[in-house]
């Protein structure tokens, strides 16, 4: 079966789909997620090189991608120096979510179908990337690593 042209992606409360809907101007997809920048190789000092992001996608109706808000709230290491400080990397990440959500006039978490985009944010790929291996097709969130494929239901995989 072909990857489809819009993918859809089902609302998953309190799980890695919890932040996506319908809105008033299209859809949105949002997350908090750790990344790492393209190319990188771990070595000593890899927890400077692990950020926390928060991410707010929007589309149109039809899933057509129309931008991104993304923001850096800190790296793995400063979230390990104070884990649970009211101002702790997590806190700030989850809060800035919070903000961009509310942002959203007439806001509806559910179900939403989108079509595949990339872009790049400090060396780190976001986006909904079709790939291929050993002959099978899947559409991946980047950097979040979760895999839609067949029957495409909106499941993933991670």
């Amino acid at each position: 079966m072909a990857v489809p042209a819009v993918i859809p992606i089902a609302y998953e409360p309190h799980h890695r789909t919890e932040a996506i809907g319908r809105y008033a101007d299209g859809q949105f997809l949002a997350s908090v997620t750790y990344a790492f920048p393209e190319g990188f190789r771990p070595d000593d000092g890899w927890e400077e090189h692990k950020r926390l992001y928060t991410v707010l996608h929007t589309f149109d109706a039809e899933g057509r991608y129309r931008d991104s808000e993304i923001w850096c709230a800190g790296t793995w290491a400063e979230q390990h120096r104070a884990p649970h400080a009211e101002g702790s990397v997590l806190a700030r990440a989850e809060a800035h979510l919070g903000k961009l959500l509310r942002s959203l006039p007439r806001r509806r978490y559910m179900d939403i179908a989108i079509r595949p985009f990339q872009i790049t944010v400090d060396g780190v790929l976001f986006g909904l990337v079709i790939r291929e291996d050993e002959g099978e097709s899947w559409a991946e969130l980047y950097p979040d690593h979760l895999g839609f494929g067949e029957p495409w239901d909106g499941s993933y995989d991670t």
